[in-house]
């Protein structure tokens, strides 16, 4: 489990630090997570897995008894590994006391966005007096939550200080931002985990205790610079992915085919990286992320322009497939109100079943407005839920021949397009997924 420490990492530790930094390498020590989410249940279960004694803590009474009956809410945890977690003796619960069991508090709360694009610190904070009402002397304290830079020490330092104990020498403090992929195959263990400590003898200790938690851990000088590290990381996607979200409709114009000249130009070897043009961006981080960023910036008068930018092209993007879309029909001799249109996926990226925050529905939602009759096939998405979103469900390909086009708005694997572009009168593509495919068909057309 290899460290790697920056010239901030002390040669020489306090007493009271070089003592949990042997805990934390060489003994069954307890974790503590506050926040059973997308984040919080899968370092649980990891920690569990890597025989650690695992409390867990949440406020929601459903979650945690659902958790506590072997059933997983989260994607990237199996029920099998539940139970696996359950079985070590992990335990779950909605009463914080247990938390000063714990020898490491991990923090994984939502960081929302307000109405105004503003950060929603309301969980971070409501985290925060969590810790000062239960934590000890000689706890980690580590919050991975998303957000701006100088969030730990404005809200954690306060809250451990109010507690009566000191930094480095009582608690440690550190910020190592999660890096969760819903969907993608590697588990939590194989992500790099990056730790900044508010002190430098705190990100040691931390260092010391996400090594039996992870693989790889990288050590930064400080909780901001990991702070700022976690949005550069999505910020970067942001910004790549309205650069070329806005070459798209500029290829359109000049009838030239997007995917093909990423294809293309992705056959450099050095100095490109080819990122995807799609309806808009979606789920808990590229959309949120950079907000945090360009917030913090204003508030210190610091422009952010390649962020504003980015979010502007990548907010506008569901209008612009909606134009697309009645262009394809109106070349049809139909109408856009009125018009039948399915969906496929409506979820925020492939193979998962999570409809938050997706430009999928921005589109589909923008196409009622205009009275469309829209319809969705998600194969990952359960029925109930896309009903509770006021559209009807299409349970097979064989339904589509009934509708005037047919949107892929996201590209589940498990979606057979061949019988899709078969079946429907015409296809709108938006994540190219018939170049990926290799599927040829008039009756398509790509964004």
């Amino acid at each position: 489990m290899p460290q790697r420490p920056t010239d901030a990492t002390p040669e020489v530790l306090p007493d009271a630090a070089a003592a949990r930094v042997a805990t934390f390498r060489e003994t069954r020590w307890t974790a503590g997570v506050i926040g059973l989410g997308y984040v919080g249940l899968p370092l649980a279960v990891t920690a569990a897995a890597r025989g650690l004694d695992v409390v867990g803590y949440d406020v929601s009474e459903e979650k945690v008894a659902q958790i506590n009956a072997g059933v997983s809410h989260v994607e990237d945890v199996t029920d099998a590994e539940l139970a696996e977690a359950l079985a070590a003796g992990a335990r779950f619960t909605t009463d914080a006391a247990v938390l000063a069991e714990a020898d490491a508090i991990f923090i994984a709360v939502p960081s929302p966005l307000g109405r105004n694009r503003q950060p929603d610190m309301t969980f971070i904070e409501s985290a925060a007096a969590t810790v000062a009402d239960h934590a000890r002397p000689g706890q980690l304290i580590s919050l991975e939550s998303t957000t701006y830079p100088g969030t730990t020490e404005e809200y954690l330092l306060p809250a451990v200080e109010g507690a009566g104990l000191t930094v480095d020498e009582d608690v440690f403090v550190t910020f190592p931002p999660e890096r969760v992929d819903p969907g993608n195959t590697l588990h939590t263990s194989e992500i790099p985990k990056v730790v900044g400590g508010v002190t430098p003898v705190s990100g040691a200790v931390g260092a010391a205790a996400y090594a039996r938690l992870v693989d790889d851990v990288h050590v930064v000088s400080s909780a901001r610079a990991a702070e700022l590290t976690k949005l550069l990381e999505n910020t970067y996607r942001a910004v790549n992915i309205a650069m070329v979200n806005e070459l798209a409709q500029v290829a359109d114009v000049f009838d030239i085919d997007i995917w093909e000249v990423i294809d293309a130009a992705a056959t450099k070897p050095f100095g490109f990286q080819p990122f995807y043009p799609g309806p808009g961006v979606g789920g808990h981080c590229i959309p949120l992320d950079p907000q945090f960023l360009a917030w913090r910036a204003r508030e210190l008068k610091v422009a952010t322009r390649f962020i504003d930018l980015a979010e502007d092209v990548n907010l506008h993007m569901p209008e612009y497939v909606v134009g697309r879309i009645t262009a394809i029909l109106n070349d049809a001799g139909l109408a856009l109100r009125e018009s039948t249109i399915v969906g496929v996926g409506i979820a925020y990226k492939r193979n998962i079943a999570d409809d938050r925050e997706s430009p999928s529905m921005d589109v589909l939602r923008l196409l009622a407005r205009r009275g469309v009759g829209i319809r969705v096939l998600d194969p990952h998405v359960p029925a109930e839920r896309i009903r509770s979103h006021g559209f009807e469900v299409v349970d097979d390909v064989a339904e589509l021949g009934d509708a005037d086009l047919v949107v892929i708005l996201t590209d589940h694997d498990a979606v057979d397009y061949a019988a899709v572009a078969a079946a429907a009168p015409r296809v709108f593509d938006t994540r190219g997924v018939y170049r990926r495919g290799g599927v040829s068909a008039a009756n398509v057309v790509s964004l």
